[in-house]
């Protein structure tokens, strides 16, 4: 791959996910305390990511795949993107979930199209891809920094500077190197797109286990998405944005020990880690204030453990576990399932909990009632995670 291919590459991932990370992260405390919106509309509002990472595979795979070059309708995407996310700023609570919901139909193909574009360049993917994608997390961190830095987070700025970013990548991705589609041509079926092959893994024991466990999981994740930050708001710590990201930074530092640790001890044991990372995030959140500010920190920077263990290990897991035979069904099917379906049941579920323990006065929440139903799930998880899974060590390759 050439330098100049490579630096479009990496630039592309860095404005891709600043994009997501302006926004997403500050939305709850945005609506709350600009739109005067409930804590059901706020799970709602992050359940619209959900719904569209459960329609985007359809998009992507009818559409993309078979009738533009993938750089052009991301350009268009993004365009128009930045148009909704300026929008944004002028509605009231009661139009902001539509205008989220469109625009994350928008935008959650760009994922896929990002991937697919990279990925086409690409002489060697597996040692090519991380050094391209890292690129990404520096994108979501930045994003964070900035906003807290210019002090915006509860305004409707943040989305200004997301339009603004969303066109300028609308704009780059035309000077993208090009990739026609992929699958032009070829016929297209529902269960295809599904990943309706990778099916046949739920027949083992083991795996229906650890795929259960991952849309369980989501529930807890959902509530540190849409309200860890109008906790940390709401408890007095300042710059919560910028001091947000260090769970990306964390995130980046674990995902280097993945492949050793995966050798080491075993796709049983990173997931139980994992996953016990959820419980102890949860029970730092809830008994954690400014006076034990440390319990804050640590349930923020336990996010790299509980996302790379889990998560990142399940994608290697699933990989394996798939053969080459049905890899990308099996890994479509993962990511429908947990960002998709776990999400949304995890968005809505977060929401209810946190309109349930809203204090009498409506001056703020009984947060510690909150953050320990997501340690409790996590909890049940983990315990039928331990009874039920019982796969062999698995061997990474390296």
């Amino acid at each position: 791959m050439k330098l100049k291919t490579g630096v479009l590459l990496s630039l592309m991932m860095f404005l891709q996910y600043y994009i997501w990370g302006a926004w997403y992260v500050t939305m709850g405390t945005y609506m709350g305390e600009k739109l005067g919106a409930s804590g059901v509309a706020i799970g709602a509002a992050y359940g619209a990511g959900a719904i569209a990472t459960i329609i985007s595979p359809f998009f992507v795979g009818m559409i993309a795949d078979r009738y533009f070059a993938a750089q052009k309708i991301m350009g268009v995407l993004h365009i128009l993107g930045a148009a909704l996310l300026f929008f944004a700023t002028k509605v009231d609570n009661n139009s902001f979930y539509w205008v989220i919901l469109v625009y994350s139909l928008l935008y959650m193909p760009t994922i896929a199209l990002s991937n697919s574009v990279a990925f086409a360049q690409m002489t060697d993917p597996g040692k090519q891809f991380p050094w391209i994608r890292v690129f990404g997390t520096l994108g979501w961190i930045a994003a964070g920094l900035v906003i807290s830095q210019l002090g915006i987070e509860k305004t409707e700025e943040t989305f200004i500077v997301a339009a603004g970013i969303s066109a300028a990548l609308g704009l780059l991705s035309f000077a993208l190197p090009n990739t026609p589609p992929k699958a032009a041509g070829t016929p297209s079926s529902m269960g295809a797109i599904l990943g309706k092959d990778a099916f046949v893994l739920l027949k083992n024991k083991s795996f229906l286990v650890f795929f259960i466990s991952a849309i369980a999981i989501c529930i807890p994740l959902s509530f540190y998405y849409g309200f860890a930050n109008p906790f940390l708001n709401e408890v007095g710590l300042d710059n919560v944005a910028g001091k947000m990201t260090m769970g990306q930074m964390s995130e980046a530092i674990f995902i280097l020990a993945i492949p050793f640790l995966f050798n080491k001890i075993g796709v049983k044991n990173m997931l139980i880690v994992g996953i016990t990372a959820w419980i102890l995030r949860y029970v730092c959140f809830a008994y954690g204030n400014m006076d034990a500010s440390w319990m804050l920190y640590a349930g923020i920077i336990l996010h790299g453990i509980c996302y790379d263990f889990f998560f990142v290990t399940g994608y290697m897991y699933t990989e394996k576990k798939a053969g080459e035979n049905f890899k990308n069904a099996a890994q479509g099917l993962f990511t429908f399932a947990t960002y998709g379906v776990g999400m949304f049941i995890g968005t809505n579920y977060s929401g209810f909990v946190v309109e349930q323990n809203k204090l009498v006065d409506a001056t703020g929440h009984n947060w510690q009632s909150i953050w320990l139903i997501p340690a409790a799930i996590a909890g049940a998880v983990l315990i039928a995670f331990i009874l039920f899974f019982n796969e062999k060590k698995e061997v990474a390759t390296a």
